[in-house]
Parts: C-alpha cells; sequence; structure tokens
C-alpha cells in the first residue's frame, strides 16, 4: 500500500473537479484551470510570505552586525537572533510556508494521474497524461515533452536570476550560498520523473509563482527564489 494512499479521499475530491472540468474544456485545460484555483486560493498565504520576506530584508543589516558581533559564540548568536525576530515580530520561516503548503497539492495531483485510468488515457495533442517521458514514442510526443520543459526552464531562469540578485545583495556569505540559485532549475529534473500531467501542473504553477512574486516584490529589494512550483 502507498504512503500517498492518506491522500485518497483529497485525490477523490479533485478527480471529481478536474472529470467534471473535463466535460466541458480538454483535460490538459482542466489541469491548467484547477491549478489555477488552488493557487488562487493559496494567494493570501503567499502575501504573507512577501510581508515576512520584506522584513527579513529590513533586518538584514541588523543580522549582518550579529554575525560579526557574536561570529565565536554561536549560543550567543542564536539567542541575539531570536530576541531579534522575537523583538521585531519577524518569523524566519515566513517565505517557506506556501511551498510548504503546495507539497500536499501537488502530491494529490501526481496520486490522480498515477490511479485514475480513465484521466491517464486522455491525451495533449496525441501524448496521454499518464505517460512518462521515458516511455515516449515519436517526434510528437517528444515535441509536447520538450515544450513544457522548456517552460521550465524559462521559469527557472526567471527564478534563476532573482536569486543571484538576492544573492549579490546580501551583506553575509552562507555556506552554499552560491549554489542556491541553481535550484531554481530542480523543478525541470524533477518533472523528467513525474506523468505528463504533473508536468503540466509544474509548469502551470511555476508560471503562476513567477508572475505572483514579480508582482508581490516589485518595487523592492530581490529574496531569495528556490524552486518552487
Amino acid at each position: 500500500m502507498s504512503v500517498l494512499a492518506v491522500l485518497d479521499p483529497a485525490v477523490a475530491v479533485a478527480h471529481t473537479v478536474v472529470a467534471g472540468l473535463a466535460h466541458v474544456v480538454p483535460t490538459a485545460l482542466a489541469i491548467v484551470l484547477f491549478t489555477v484555483a488552488v493557487r488562487l486560493a493559496l494567494h493570501p498565504l503567499a502575501r504573507a510570505a512577501a510581508r515576512g520576506e520584506k522584513d527579513r530584508a529590513r533586518l538584514a543589516p541588523k543580522i549582518a552586525e550579529l554575525n560579526r558581533k557574536h561570529k565565536d559564540r554561536p549560543e550567543k548568536l542564536r539567542e541575539a537572533m531570536a530576541d531579534l525576530h522575537q523583538k521585531e515580530q519577524v518569523s524566519p520561516l515566513a517565505g517557506c510556508l506556501p511551498a510548504l503548503v503546495q507539497i500536499p497539492f501537488f502530491s494529490v495531483m501526481y496520486r490522480l494521474f498515477t490511479t485514475s485510468d480513465d484521466l491517464q488515457s486522455h491525451t495533449v495533442f496525441g501524448t496521454p497524461l499518464g505517460l512518462h517521458v521515458a516511455n515516449a514514442h515519436g517526434v510528437g510526443q517528444l515535441a509536447v515533452f520538450g515544450v513544457l520543459y522548456a517552460g521550465l526552464a524559462a521559469v527557472g531562469y526567471v527564478n534563476f536570476r532573482r536569486a543571484r540578485r538576492a544573492a549579490a545583495a546580501a551583506q553575509t556569505a552562507q555556506p552554499g550560498a552560491a549554489f542556491l540559485p541553481y535550484l531554481s532549475f530542480g523543478t525541470v529534473l524533477f518533472a523528467a520523473l513525474v506523468p505528463l500531467a504533473a508536468a503540466l501542473y509544474l509548469v502551470t504553477s511555476g508560471v503562476w509563482t513567477a508572475t505572483e512574486r514579480a508582482l508581490l516584490h516589485r518595487g523592492g529589494a530581490p529574496v531569495p527564489t528556490l524552486a518552487v512550483a
């Protein structure tokens, strides 16, 4: 029994919604519409995360000073950082919340299109939604996957540039910070492991995320961006 079986009640609801939409529009478009609806429901969390990120950017000079002051006393540094966040009422984890909340939604979509035979058989330009790229045959099917991967790569590049700007604006260098921007392309690699329908979800969610961040952070300092769907 799969550990994802715990999601089956949610999968049943998602199946009802997507299957219902698929009676009106193509199934691929139904996936896009369902994804947009999910991300729209999560938008208040994204707004809260943006406020948290801006607060942390505002505190960056103070954090840099604490790092310099207590660089040889890690315990004292942790206490000082906790006091600073408490005083400023800023959570160091606020920006992670939308990404964490998306995980169960993606898991539901992944299980939906690996267990629902009626939806897996639907196609996008002749390519079944339940198909993995490793099992693709012919130029047409490979082209469909190629277009999706190119879209994910484009979104990854936007996030990569944002992350590079954030790293350049940071006043302290953290271990592995130079590598973090390249995680923006991780979604492309992950998409190669999931069915076409899940890759379509990743593209839609990725475009939404990039657009949402651009709107929420316009005119402000760049903030780190991870590879999030």
